[in-house]
């Protein structure tokens, strides 16, 4: 599989919470994305939920029309990088694309309507429908890989969607900035949801760097 090479970059609180409103007002914020530019992963990943709340302008009605029914892709954008969100549904709302810098490719699934695919085309945006009920991470990343030739990527929240990739074995590297602070919080998302064996995913620390502010940037290789 000729996937890219996939960081999750993340800041999190002390306790592991990644919740954006209360990470933005911790020290280490300003950190998190000098981090980010350091990795040198100019594709980044977001979970349905992030890019719902932070870079769709809102839904659209659910298309109830004939499914795609088939894998596929349409490369809209030559682009080098790409501002991937997920979207197994097909319910996001874009603006059109046709002269984005930096544009955004949306991963769903197979069961996505024939007309959303039609309204991601004609709003330039370039999207990849593998999977059936949730999008098959690991041949979307092939996809991206073979097809896109994106060779970096960034997943960068939120729980779900890090551990969705931790699940389907496509993680090789943790990079995490934990601001000084707690959150304290039930019911926050953690910096990885979703895992059920109950078994931890062994890591091996690649480096440690601190900051006057407090801030600690740990980068992990995944074994």
């Amino acid at each position: 599989m000729s996937k890219p090479y996939i960081i999750v970059h993340m800041m999190m609180s002390i306790d592991g919470r990644i919740d954006c409103g209360m990470t933005a007002q911790l020290d280490g914020n300003d950190e998190y994305y000098s981090t980010l530019s350091a990795i040198d992963a100019p594709t980044r990943v977001s979970g349905g939920v992030t890019a719902g709340t932070e870079m769709a302008d809102g839904q659209i009605k659910q298309q109830d029309g004939t499914p795609l029914g088939k894998e596929e892709f349409a490369k809209n954008n030559d682009a080098k990088a790409y501002n991937i969100a997920t979207d197994s549904k097909g319910c996001l709302r874009w603006s059109d694309e046709s002269h984005a810098t930096f544009p955004h490719l949306i991963l769903t699934t197979t069961n996505v309507s024939q007309d959303y695919v039609d309204y991601l085309n004609k709003n330039h945006i370039s999207w990849i429908a593998t999977g059936n009920k949730h999008v098959n991470l690991q041949r979307a990343m092939e996809i991206l890989g073979d097809q896109f030739g994106i060779k970096r990527l960034a997943v960068v929240g939120g729980g779900r969607i890090n551990g969705g990739f931790l699940k389907a074995g496509l993680v090789d590297e943790i990079s995490v900035v934990i601001g000084p602070g707690v959150d304290g919080r039930s019911n926050q998302p953690a910096l990885f949801d979703g895992l059920t064996d109950g078994r931890p995913v062994p890591l091996k620390l690649k480096n440690v760097q601190s900051y006057p502010d407090g801030a600690v940037w740990l980068r992990y290789q995944v074994k």
